[in-house]
């Protein structure tokens, strides 16, 4: 594909097209026996979150799990305290909400390959730091996705594919905090990132989970506004 293609501007989809990816990113995020499928995209998101921080923050990157019952593992080393670990600890459970909230900014843009170009790079680049049979091959099959809607199909179905990626990043990036304050009223995830950073910060867990539900409900509608041309 052309440079200019990718980094020029594409027709702005009719306003059904958006409603319509919504509703079907929402059928992919509420039902609970189609959400324990969906959930592994998120699941990629979060822990490239992690992995993607780690890196910026100077620590060393040693590997990223993810598993089939949706949960994940990045392994970094490097100071176990400071500034470096609480930004890489907190980084999970914002990451999907923040990259649905960029890639509504691009889309905003009317940069629909773009967001397809950059999503495939970072999945490549995450591929790399994949350090199990599972994680691998889940990977890929997404990235694949990306890649060959944005090399072999209509502007339309481009068009379609993106936005509902995007909604999906942003309705999806909601729900984990959630369950995962479920799940520790039930005394499971002692472990949690927002166990670990309240062990880092000495704030207690809820101001954790505050953060979390404020950055993915500030996301979504921030990003739907853009998404809807608001």
């Amino acid at each position: 594909m052309a440079t200019p293609e990718v980094f020029g501007t594409q027709p702005a989809p009719e306003l059904w097209l958006v409603a319509g990816t919504a509703a079907l990113a929402l059928v992919a995020v509420v039902p609970h026996a189609i959400w324990r499928l969906s959930r592994n995209a998120i699941t990629i998101a979060h822990e490239g979150g992690h992995g993607l921080v780690a890196l910026v923050t100077g620590r060393h990157l040693q590997g990223i799990r993810l598993h089939s019952d949706t949960s994940g593992l990045t392994v970094s080393r490097g100071r176990p305290t400071g500034l470096g670990m609480i930004l890489t600890a907190a980084a999970g459970y914002t990451a999907p909400p923040l990259l649905g909230l960029g890639g509504a900014w691009l889309l905003a843009d009317h940069r629909i390959t773009l967001l397809l170009w950059v999503a495939t790079a970072l999945l490549v680049a995450m591929l790399v730091m994949i350090r199990n049979a599972y994680g691998a091959i889940t990977v890929i099959l997404t990235g694949a996705a990306f890649l060959l809607v944005s090399w072999l199909t209509e502007p339309g179905v481009q068009a379609a594919f993106a936005y509902a990626a995007v909604w999906f990043l942003l309705l999806g990036g909601v729900r984990p905090a959630f369950e995962l304050q479920a799940k520790r009223r039930r005394g499971g995830a002692p472990d949690s990132d927002a166990d670990q950073l309240a062990r880092l910060t000495h704030v207690p867990a809820a101001m954790w989970f505050f953060l979390f539900h404020a950055v993915s409900l500030c996301s979504l509608i921030g990003g739907g506004r853009w998404l809807l041309g608001l």
